[in-house]
């Protein structure tokens, strides 16, 4: 597998702290970069760790609160100023489009990239390529919010016994993976099934700024990963649910009721300098669950098992 990692640019919920920048998040999937809610701060917290904005190839508003959203003019920016070649797709709830439009064009600037805008107005596939689809589900927020998908297709890993077995190997191979069969001499149609083993695509999933719904179960649906935010304590469910946020509890049920992997929690008060609690609280529903600080990176892989919650093994931080 390719490098497939979540990068944690920011963890803090509606303004940063000494140790939290604002929201932030990048995934790598192969050959595509995908950047998640660029709060403030985002471009230097790109440079801490790691993050080119040549790597960028889309970019994610689950909604306009500015938390989520005030990184966007100079990643927009830096996009030019790095003489960024490829373009670059931005979605964003359809609802917040004059936002947008303010963003992209706070201050004076010479802009050369391409960004191809796509306002998110319907629940769906808004993205499909060759490797994989994304999907947006509307979320419950005090605005409107989206939540989005990375679903890979399903694939077949052929087995290489099997194929000595029947004499294939060379240009054949490539073209039974290509079309899913291959006719033989004996005029057998073989099909892939027959000398492979399917194999799940991977998957990953963001929920932000939300209470529990339907859209966050349609999300989190047997991901391999879910990213939800964690606001608050379940001893401050009744804030939370004024708020239209999660409890560490409320996000660790969404993932067991969807049969998702591994639960990253993120998004935390400002109220809450240590998240070991948090930990726990979500551990006791769903033991899969790690908590997210800046610079954490999380290798995004297939999750089959639960296991204990912990960081170790799972995770590292950026230096």
């Amino acid at each position: 597998m390719s490098d497939r990692l979540l990068i944690a640019l920011g963890t803090s919920s509606q303004v940063p702290t000494r140790e939290r920048n604002h929201n932030g998040y990048f995934v790598r999937w192969d050959d595509a970069g995908l950047l998640f809610d660029p709060g403030e701060g985002t471009q230097r917290q790109m440079t801490h760790f790691g993050v080119a904005a040549s790597d960028i190839t889309a970019i994610f508003l689950t909604h306009l609160h500015g938390d989520h959203c005030l990184g966007l003019p100079g990643v927009i920016q830096r996009l030019s100023l790095d003489g960024v070649a490829h373009p670059v797709d931005l979605y964003y709830p359809a609802s917040g489009a004059e936002y947008v439009q303010r963003l992209r064009r706070a201050s004076i600037f010479t802009e050369t990239a391409v960004i191809r805008e796509h306002p998110v107005d319907a629940p769906g596939v808004i993205c499909e390529t060759a490797r994989f689809r994304i999907e947006a589900h509307p979320l419950d927020h005090t605005v409107e919010s989206w939540g989005y998908r990375l679903v890979e297709p399903d694939t077949v890993a052929l087995l290489p016994e099997k194929l000595e077995a029947l004499g294939l190997r060379g240009p054949v191979v490539g073209q039974l993976k290509r079309q899913g069969f291959l006719d033989l001499p004996n005029g057998h149609r073989l099909q892939v099934a027959e000398v492979g083993r399917a194999k799940r695509g991977g998957s990953f999933a963001l929920v932000m700024d939300s209470r529990p719904c339907a859209g966050a179960l349609a999300l989190a649906a047997g991901v391999d990963t879910l990213l939800c935010e964690a606001t608050f304590l379940e001893s401050e469910a009744a804030e939370a649910e004024r708020y239209g946020h999660m409890t560490a509890r409320q996000a660790a049920t969404v993932a067991r009721e969807a049969g998702a992997g591994l639960l990253v929690l993120t998004h935390f008060s400002r109220r809450y300098r240590q998240t070991e609690t948090f930990v726990q609280e979500a551990a006791a529903v769903h033991p899969n669950v790690i908590a997210l600080s800046d610079g954490m990176t999380v290798p995004l892989r297939h999750t089959v098992h639960p296991v204990r919650s912990g960081v170790a093994n799972v995770v590292r931080q950026r230096s």
